[in-house]
């Protein structure tokens, strides 16, 4: 009995604080929040007593806003000014979409007056439509008006009109096509190659893998990394890879012998006092200890070693201007390592983690080429992070 009378007591408080939140949010002018507000509570159990707070709510909420955006409405008109009628056609959006939101719900009683909660719905579609209507007819000539002017920034803002256009009014007009034409001249192209200073020939699958900016993921919505240049492409910018030194090591082997000697569990034995006789439990059982032993080991430990330097940097070049924007030095470095070993005496003398040596065998050595192509993978993740750090702009 005391959970139930608990249990209710919570759900009156929580009831009472959804109650006092919706009403701040009418008082404070948010309406649409307050409406957010009272629908959920209403979705269910309707008609109950305690659920008339939000019945009373609702009504105002909804008369409130509806009067607002009216006048919002009313404003614009007499405004006449053509950058606002994305305002209208959003308003005459909310309008109807707000009616969508409170019809599922109908209809609401209003118990103490003995009648249903007032909603007075209108029909917005003639006004959205001549609202979209005029906003497509502005966007589309602001945007042809941007792109006359062949002003790189002014063909992005033109996207942003054609590309809102085509959502709100899909296949107007030719607007794919302008689509097209102003992301094309919007964009930045950089023209991405290597040059070689080194005295060694650079893997040419290093130089497809550093110039492959796809697998990169470095194209973004205005920027366009080319490795081919194209005739029908001017170029904005230059992103240069220069080799500057390729170091490769000798191979080497190095070798070490050393000695274990280790104290190990080796099975159980019976425990001896110091009168050398049998140690018995309190149930009269014999005593039974590790038997512990001293193993030794002469280990042979080999340490193949090879390893590659690349230093490089990376020119920035505004070709328009023809200037050296910036310049951003790196250096690469890949170590090939192989330890493997062998041993006589006992293995366990030797630490646990050192067992994986044992199974392990020479191996070859890899090729220069490799050794140059796997460096270009750490030299790879640092371009990437450079020119994320770095990105061109106008």
């Amino acid at each position: 009995m005391k959970k139930i009378t608990l249990l209710l007591s919570f759900f009156i408080l929580f009831s009472a604080c959804g109650v006092k939140q919706t009403q701040n949010l009418l008082s404070s002018g948010n309406y649409d929040q307050a409406i957010d507000n009272a629908i959920p509570n209403l979705r269910t159990n309707k008609d109950k007593k305690g659920k008339q707070d939000y019945v009373y709510l609702l009504e105002e909420a909804f008369a409130k806003a509806k009067e607002r955006d009216l006048n919002m409405i009313s404003l614009l008109a007499k405004d006449a000014n053509p950058t606002q009628l994305e305002k209208m056609y959003n308003t005459y959006l909310q309008l109807n979409q707000r009616q969508e939101k409170i019809k599922p719900i109908l209809p609401l009683r209003l118990l103490k007056e003995g009648r249903n909660a007032i909603f007075p719905f209108e029909n917005y579609n003639d006004q959205i439509i001549d609202s979209k209507n005029a906003l497509s007819a502005y966007l589309f000539a602001n945007a042809k008006k941007l792109m006359a002017s062949g002003d790189k920034m002014n063909f992005r803002n033109a996207y942003d009109d054609l590309e809102y256009l085509n959502k709100i009014n899909p296949n107007y007009k030719n607007v794919k096509q302008l689509l097209e034409e102003s992301l094309f001249k919007g964009s930045d192209y950089v023209l991405v190659y290597t040059k070689n200073e080194t005295n060694m020939i650079i893997p040419v699958r290093l130089q497809n893998d550093l110039l492959d900016f796809s697998t990169l993921g470095l194209n973004d919505k205005w920027t366009v990394y080319h490795s081919n240049k194209l005739k029908n492409i001017n170029y904005d910018y230059g992103l240069m890879i220069n080799f500057r030194n390729i170091y490769i090591s000798a191979e080497q082997i190095k070798e070490r012998e050393f000695s274990k000697e280790r104290i190990i569990k080796d099975g159980s034995k019976k425990l001896i006092d110091a009168n050398g006789k049998e140690v018995f439990d309190v149930n009269g059982k014999v005593v039974m200890v590790d038997n512990l032993r001293t193993v030794n080991a002469s280990i042979y430990e080999f340490k193949q070693f090879k390893s590659c330097q690349i230093t490089a940097k990376i020119d920035y070049v505004n070709y328009r201007s023809n200037q050296l924007l910036k310049t951003f030095p790196i250096t690469s470095e890949y170590i090939f390592e192989n330890i493997y070993a062998t041993y006589k005496g006992d293995r366990r003398a030797s630490d646990d983690n050192y067992y994986s040596y044992f199974d392990r065998k020479a191996v070859v050595f890899p090729s220069t080429e490799q050794m140059i192509y796997d460096t270009g993978e750490d030299l790879k993740s640092k371009i990437k992070s450079i020119i994320t750090q770095n990105r061109f702009r106008n």
